[in-house]
C-alpha cells in the first residue's frame, strides 16, 4: 500500500474501529487500529503515520489529551477527531489541543473520506513550502519553523490559530466571510448555530494586535473579517 495515506485509528468501540477500517483500506488506505489512547500513543511514537483520527472518550488516554501529546511531538501531522460530543466548547477544546478538523457522529463514511482527503491535501502543500515567509506590515510567518512575530516579538499560537492567521494573512486586504473561513480552515459546511470561528478570531486578536498601537484584524459588520495594515 502507498505509506503516503498511512493513518492511526484510535477508537474502543471495535465495530467502529473494524468499520472504519475495512472502508479505507478499500478506498486505498493502509490502517493500524489502537482501541485504547495509551496503544495509540506507543504506535504513534513507534511509526510514521500520515493522519491520525482519534475518538474522544477513550480508555487509559482521552482524546484530548492524546492530541495534546501528539502535537508536543509532531505539530504538522493531521488529527481528525470522531465524536459524539457536538456543542460549541467540545469543538474549541479539540481545536485548543491541536485538532485540525472534527467530525461528529454519526456520519457518512462518504463525509470522513472528504475529510481525510482535504486534510491530507493540506499536509502535503505545507510539506512543500521551503523558506516560505508572509507579511503584513511588521506581522511575520514563517511557514517552515511555524513561528510568528509582530515588530520581532514571538507570538505563540495554537495549531488551529496559526491555520487562521496564515488563511488571513494569504487573504490579506480581503473580506473574509465566516463561511470562507469555516470551508477553508476547518473543512467543514458552515454552521450557523456555531460561533467558534467569531472564538477564534477573538483569539487572534488578544495575541496579534492587543498589544500594539495598530490593529490588523478588523471586522466588516454584516459581511466578515479583513487582515489589513489599515482601516
Amino acid at each position: 500500500m502507498n505509506d503516503e495515506r498511512k493513518i492511526l485509528i484510535v477508537e474502543d468501540e471495535r465495530k467502529i474501529a473494524q468499520a472504519l477500517k475495512k472502508g479505507l483500506e478499500e478506498n486505498g488506505y493502509n490502517i493500524e487500529l489502537a482501541y485504547d489512547g495509551a496503544i495509540g500513543k506507543r504506535l504513534f511514537l513507534a511509526n510514521k503515520y500520515n493522519l491520525i483520527i482519534l475518538d474522544i472518550n477513550l480508555p487509559e488516554i482521552n482524546g484530548y489529551e492524546l492530541c495534546k501529546q501528539i502535537r508536543s511531538y509532531n505539530q504538522q501531522i493531521p488529527v481528525l477527531m470522531l465524536t459524539a460530543l457536538n456543542t460549541t466548547n467540545d469543538k474549541i477544546e479539540g481545536f485548543d489541543v491541536g485538532a485540525d478538523d472534527y467530525l461528529i457522529k454519526p456520519f457518512e463514511f462518504k463525509e470522513l473520506l472528504v475529510r481525510i482527503r482535504a486534510l491530507l491535501k493540506r499536509s502535503v502543500n505545507q510539506q512543500s513550502l521551503s523558506g516560505n515567509i508572509l507579511r503584513v506590515g511588521e506581522l511575520e510567518m514563517n511557514l517552515d519553523s511555524k513561528e510568528v512575530k509582530r515588530n520581532a516579538i514571538k507570538i505563540n499560537l495554537t495549531a488551529k490559530e496559526f491555520q487562521l492567521l496564515e488563511y488571513f494573512m494569504r487573504n490579506r486586504n480581503r473580506v473574509l466571510s465566516r463561511a470562507d473561513i469555516a470551508i477553508s480552515v476547518w473543512d467543514i459546511d458552515f454552521d450557523t448555530q456555531t460561533n467558534v470561528i467569531d472564538v477564534y478570531v477573538n483569539y487572534l486578536r488578544n495575541k496579534v494586535d492587543k498589544n500594539f498601537p495598530v490593529k490588523l484584524i478588523h471586522t466588516q459588520v454584516g459581511m466578515g473579517y479583513i487582515l489589513k495594515e489599515a482601516f
